[in-house]
């Protein structure tokens, strides 16, 4: 399995190792060696550690309090008093120890500082500026979130290979079908609408539904 990170922040790549949350759920960190390479991955630790099942049930359910945290700010609702103290706590663990080795840097610790260095980043977040650019991807099936560091601010996709493309796709398709359904023997365009307005008035009204998260 190939772990991507296009959120711009640890913790919510780690909130996005559950993909397709309201639709068809997928579980990247099915077992507690995708949970340490996932680590690695990441760049929070070196080498894979020895994770147990226990351990992986506490690193789930602190991915589940980062998301709904996250979720919840930025529907501008209240923060979920027991997932904030289960993040501080979270935070406050022993993080991974670095040291410096002929090789390089070397990154090693446990779960709990795998936990650590996911709530260390949750806080940050959260609590930092960057809360307010924070988006979920403009794929209507995808639950992805991101930090939009766009220029102009409109960053729509979590990623284009994935979810960019998909949308692009489907939108040639359906302007496609609309040439060969409105487009008579005339060669007149019976649709009333030609197809660079559809295209574009669909994804006008696809990003900016989505800038607003579900409650």
């Amino acid at each position: 399995m190939t772990f991507v990170f296009v959120s711009g922040d640890l913790a919510l790549d780690f909130a996005g190792t559950r993909k397709w949350r309201r639709s068809a759920p997928e579980e990247l960190l099915g077992t507690p060696a995708d949970a340490a390479r996932w680590a690695v991955a990441a760049g929070v630790l070196t080498a894979p550690p020895a994770l147990s099942v226990s351990d992986l049930t506490a690193l789930l359910v602190l991915r589940e309090q980062v998301y709904g945290l996250t979720t919840a700010a930025l529907a501008g609702h209240t923060l979920p008093a027991r997932d904030l103290r289960a993040l501080n706590a979270a935070a406050a663990a022993a993080p991974p120890r670095v040291t410096l080795t002929a090789g390089g840097i070397r990154r090693a610790g446990d779960a709990t500082a795998i936990g650590a260095a996911v709530a260390i980043a949750a806080v940050e977040l959260l609590g930092g500026p960057e809360i307010t650019s924070v988006r979920e991807c403009a794929l209507e099936e995808c639950t992805r979130l991101f930090v939009d560091r766009s220029r102009a601010g409109n960053r729509a996709w979590c990623g284009m290979e994935e979810c960019g493309n998909r949308v692009k796709a489907a939108a040639y398709r359906a302007r496609r079908g609309a040439g060969r359904s409105g487009v008579g023997r005339s060669g007149v365009d019976q649709t009333g609408v030609g197809q660079t307005g559809v295209g574009q008035a669909g994804g006008i009204a696809v990003s900016a539904s989505r800038q607003a998260m579900r409650s």
